[in-house]
């Protein structure tokens, strides 16, 4: 069976996880939150790279977030 350019790009990796975490990563696509194991896993390995990779290199100042006056968040 050929395969598609996305698994050519792709590498295959073994990875140990509690039983329980199994359980709910299989419960997530059960509830068709995802479409399998490999895609929450991807999805969760692209939050953690965000987080730890993207935002460690933005400088503090930008990672703030803009204050908005009491008065716009009351409706005064």
């Amino acid at each position: 069976m050929p395969r598609s350019k996305n698994q050519d790009k792709m590498s295959l990796i073994s990875v140990h996880v509690p039983k329980k975490m199994l359980e709910e990563l299989d419960e997530l696509v059960r509830r068709g939150i995802f479409p399998n194991r490999s895609e929450a896993i991807r999805a969760a390995l692209r939050d953690l790279l965000y987080k730890e990779v993207f935002k460690a290199k933005i400088p503090k100042e930008e990672e703030k977030e803009e204050e908005v006056p009491i008065s716009l968040i009351r409706g005064r």
